[in-house]
């Protein structure tokens, strides 16, 4: 077990926890990782899912929302079809017709954009501080790995326009110059596994030269199969700055085998020295 000694807030290790001396790339998701621009994106999707969900008897709204929550959170970090995809299934076994999922997905971005267009316009015009809505202390632990010397990348299942537009905005581009990817409408040509293989083929490197920050379950995932070192983000995002980890995320990341788990980076410094040993 790694001393904590020296971390301020919360940091929780796996048992198999081992520092890696080789990390020369680094991987991070986006929404709830690093950017905070779209906050309580599940309040959006579940009410549309809860409106459009043919009923049945028997059904309890309780039930209901519970069930779809599941699927919208077990398919975090995916890209967003994904969660359209399982919706049409919940639609069609209940005997419904079902839209095409590319449909939900544009209504879906249209009730997102309704709720969030005011915080891009705030952090555009100036008005909203940029620094505000990314998760506590990852401008600092972004400073720290460039001065390290280590090359950045960023994976997420929001849709590649709309991550390359909110990342300018949040003045996070420059850490990552063009290695920014993200969904495409043909969903087939992109995903965060896709991301890791050309991070390890173009830079010839081994999986365990990889670290990777996320907090969907994916990024956690893909980045374990290949070796590299994973670092689970159980961000409070309703509360930037808490200190508090939220719970569903770090059992679900500590579940399939994630290697720390914090809630922040006010620790940045501290633990990318027991990363890096």
């Amino acid at each position: 077990m790694v001393s904590t000694g020296s971390f301020r807030g919360l940091v929780e290790f796996s048992p198999t926890f081992a520092p890696r001396r080789s990390i020369s790339h680094v991987l991070f998701d986006f929404d709830g990782t690093l950017s905070l621009v779209r906050q309580g994106w599940p309040e959006v999707m579940l009410p549309l899912f809860l409106e459009m969900l043919p009923r049945k008897g028997g059904d309890t709204e309780d039930q209901l929302r519970q069930t779809l929550f599941d699927d919208i959170m077990r398919l975090n970090g995916k890209q967003t079809i994904y969660q359209m995809i399982q919706f049409t299934e919940r639609v069609k076994e209940r005997g419904g017709k079902a839209e095409e999922p590319l449909w939900y997905k544009r209504e879906y971005l249209r009730r997102l954009d309704e709720r969030i267009r005011h915080r891009l316009e705030g952090v555009a015009n100036g008005s909203m501080r940029r620094d505000d809505f990314l998760v506590f202390g990852a401008r600092p632990l972004l400073e720290h790995l460039k001065a390290r010397g280590l090359k950045l990348y960023l994976a997420s299942g929001t849709d590649e326009p709309f991550v390359k537009h909110e990342s300018e905005l949040l003045d996070l581009t420059r850490y990552f110059g063009e290695h920014i990817y993200g969904a495409k409408d043909d969903y087939m040509t992109f995903s965060k596994k896709m991301v890791i293989e050309r991070i390890l083929r173009e830079n010839r490197i081994a999986g365990e030269q990889l670290l990777a920050f996320g907090d969907g379950y994916v990024e956690i995932e893909n980045t374990k199969e290949v070796g590299g070192l994973a670092v689970a983000v159980a961000s409070d995002e309703a509360h930037n700055g808490s200190g508090r980890m939220d719970e569903w995320k770090r059992q679900r990341l500590m579940g399939v085998g994630a290697d720390v788990c914090i809630p922040d980076y006010r620790d940045a410094e501290a633990l990318l020295k027991v990363l890096c040993a």
